[in-house]
């Protein structure tokens, strides 16, 4: 349909339609908040849906206070929808917006809306959101990024960017033009999900889509009391809704086919998410739920429909034929152990027949399989940097618990590319193969310096143990939702199910101590035991840094500079200086160590150079190149405060901390407690390196103060205390705990 012309002066541009229902804790709050906008061309139309609380007395004074609001008292509840439609009737704005009364808008929400409806004079308006969480903290919209990226136009309709099908299909999050909605002849559901009924046939119908990549509303996530996350029967709604959005696509003849595929797809993955989630469905009824899952499934299946990839294909497939028993991914290996524990003589038998089901079974399923059976107490897995190679705090455990814990086996799970670097008779597994989902399945301890993936769930009796991969200088945790750049659409209310798996972290001083439990909260144990990866700083031996030395091809006279700059969030920038340039100030008695980030370094080959520029951001052992170093040149990076365990030269190189502060967030101000000298130029980071201000008296004073704060748990058996407390049982002076 066409847009038409905004309704110009005096009359309403929105019209916010608030349902109202038991909500008195919070409808004053969400009042204030729309009332309070700078922009003033709006109306409220507040739908009492028969509310017994004192709701219905709170918005008669809101209405008498401001004549903005207008109030409707239903005589009796009909539920979210029908107070929606009610609601709607009424509105005489050429804009709609459906606010949920236990939900608040941002402060000029309105003024950042208004321009954009006057201007593009859209149909449909998305919305950025956040959710605020019970403890009060904000998390934002984890598929905010499909609002800018890539770049969209003014308008556009679904065909131009079917990604807007992944957004939020809920009311809230979208301004509509009342015309238009009024003339699709579409309404609002009873029941729940009763958004679905609207929200997709407005996109299919639109013919001008805007995004607005701001935060305008606030989804206020209640600890309880939430009817789409309280286990009922209700549930069943979810079809009833959809059954009307293929009516609307059916009743457009082949308009809208080209989305039906798309539709489906979000139809079926909808459901699935529902019957997966133990807060929603009765136990009793999901496999009732599940057979209305492929009932639909068999109804609305598009011709040629393809099943999508992956696990979620999978899952598909499952529903596709109705198999709920291998959907519940329980019943084979329970029957299999049974058997086997029972003697009977078909055990084989039955083992080989799991075993030819498993290995036609998706990945995710074989995996769910191999968690029917029992822990393995003699199992470690380790992992490092998201399957990156064999490095970090869990190759320094590991190569402990072989000497300390040799009944404990322990396997390392990682990328293919890192098959290549690792030592002789370390075992392994491909992240990804059946043997790596069996051994992360099956082991009871899990060792990482990162989390593993949402998919590998805690098991009861499993000890989950997170190093992390350094001290804190830039935020982190739940901190970074106050600085959503180098928050990058993290999902914080998943960090928080991650961090409540943990049953160990690792602290490497007490400024770390300070700060992890409350940007990663949990029932966890803090290991205040110091780094195991710089246990190598206090047992290495003169002649084997030579050695390390030698292998790099650093001259003994030679001079070796480690420049090991971090990833910036807000820009592709790599290093900030030029590394030649630099190494040629320096002269022939120095060597310049490029050592990049790995997100920088990630899928780019080593620069070749030559000269005195030696590019190590593939080496596989950093604290290789820190033993090598006679001075180190950082940012930002945490790999200073490791260096400061060898008590050599750091010089802070920090051209950009005013942005890297004020975009990344830190923990403290580096600049005035530095671990050495400081320069925001190369020509003063020259100077620096080459005259005594890298290792003068208020160099080596900075240094002695930094690592009185950030040393003071290192000593070289960072690992055995480990090692001790976790696979052996005993405290950190080797009693048993």
């Amino acid at each position: 349909m066409a847009a038409e012309a905004v309704t110009p002066e005096p009359g309403p541009l929105i019209s916010i339609v608030l349902p109202v229902y038991g909500v008195e804790e919070f409808l004053r709050p969400c009042l204030d908040a729309i009332l309070a906008q700078s922009f003033t061309r709006f109306e409220v139309v507040a739908v009492d849906d028969a509310s017994p609380d004192g709701c219905p007395a709170i918005l008669d004074e809101y209405a008498r206070r401001d004549p903005r609001v207008r109030v409707l008292h239903l005589p009796v509840n009909g539920g979210l929808g029908e107070a929606r439609n009610a609601g709607l009737a009424q509105a005489r704005g050429a804009y709609i917006w459906f606010v949920d009364s236990d939900d608040w808008i941002a402060d000029g929400s309105l003024a950042a809306i208004a321009p954009r409806l006057e201007a593009s004079r859209p149909d449909v308006l998305f919305l950025d959101y956040a959710r605020a969480l019970p403890d009060g903290t904000i998390e934002p919209n984890p598929r905010a990024r499909l609002l800018r990226e890539p770049t969209p136009p003014e308008t556009f309709d679904l065909a131009a960017r079917p990604s807007v099908l992944e957004l939020m299909m809920t009311a809230w999050d979208k301004v509509i033009r009342r015309d238009f909605l009024a003339g699709l002849d579409i309404r609002f559901g009873p029941g729940l999900y009763e958004d679905l009924p609207v929200t997709y046939p407005i996109l299919l119908a639109a013919e001008r889509i805007a995004l607005l990549d701001r935060v305008c509303y606030y989804y206020r996530e209640r600890r309880a009391g939430a009817i789409t996350t309280t286990v009922s029967d209700r549930h069943f709604d979810v079809f009833g809704q959809y059954e009307k959005v293929f009516a609307f696509v059916d009743g457009h003849g082949a308009t809208f086919d080209a989305f039906r595929a798309p539709l489906f797809d979000r139809a079926i993955w909808h459901y699935t998410t529902i019957i997966d989630d133990p807060s929603r469905v009765p136990p009793r009824q999901r496999r009732e739920f599940f057979h209305r899952i492929s009932a639909h499934f068999t109804r609305y299946r598009p011709a040629h429909y393809t099943f999508p990839a992956g696990a979620r294909g999978a899952k598909f497939r499952l529903v596709a034929r109705d198999d709920y028993r291998l959907f519940a991914a329980l019943r084979p290996v329970n029957r299999l152990r049974l058997r086997a524990r029972q003697g009977i003589g078909t055990t084989r038998r039955a083992a080989r027949t799991t075993a030819r089901r498993a290995r036609a079974l998706p990945s995710f399923l074989y995996y769910a399989l191999q968690r029917r059976l029992p822990l393995d107490d003699h199992l470690a897995v380790y992992a490092a940097y998201w399957y990156r190679g064999y490095s970090c705090n869990p190759r320094a455990i590991y190569e402990r618990a072989r000497e300390l814990a040799p009944d404990i086996h322990g396997v390392w799970i990682i990328r293919q590319d890192a098959v290549a670097s690792l030592p002789p008779g370390v075992d392994h597994a491909i992240e990804g193969s059946r043997r790596a989902l069996r051994l992360l399945a099956r082991a009871k301890y899990l060792v990482n310096n990162v989390n593993f993936p949402h998919t590998i769930a805690k098991r009861p009796g499993s000890v989950h143990v997170q190093t992390l991969h350094g001290t804190p200088l830039k935020v982190m945790g739940l901190d970074q939702q106050h600085y959503p750049i180098g928050a990058q659409d993290m999902n914080f209310t998943r960090l928080r199910e991650h961090s409540a798996r943990w049953d160990y972290l690792l602290s490497a001083n007490p400024h770390s101590s300070a700060i992890w439990p409350r940007v990663y909260p949990g029932s966890y144990e803090l290991l205040e035991y110091g780094y195991p990866r710089n246990d190598r700083y206090f047992q290495t031996s003169p002649e084997e840094i030579a050695a390390i030395r030698k292998s790099l091809g650093i001259a003994d006279e030679q001079t070796a500079v480690l420049y090991a700059p971090t990833h910036r969030e807000y820009a592709d920038v790599g290093p900030l200086l030029d590394a030649d340039r630099l190494a040629a100030s320096l002269g022939p008695d120095h060597v310049l160590m490029l050592r990049s980030h790995y997100y920088d370094a990630e899928g780019k080959e080593p620069r070749s150079g030559g000269g005195r520029v030696l590019d190590v951001s593939k080496h596989p052992v950093v604290e290789d190149l820190c033993l090598a170093a006679d001075v180190l040149v950082t940012d930002y990076s945490s790999i200073m405060f490791d260096y400061a365990d060898l008590d050599r030269p750091i010089v802070v190189y920090a051209p950009d901390w005013d942005t890297y502060r004020s975009t990344r967030g830190v923990t403290f101000d580096l600049l005035e407690q530095p671990p050495g000298a400081v320069a925001t130029t190369e020509e003063e980071l020259t100077k620096v390196l080459l005259h005594s201000q890298v290792d003068d008296d208020a160099a080596q004073e900075a240094r002695a103060a930094f690592r009185r704060r950030f040393c003071a748990f290192d000593d070289g058996h960072a690992a055995e205390r480990v090692v001790r407390r976790v696979f052996l049982g005993q405290d950190s002076a080797g009693d048993a705990a």
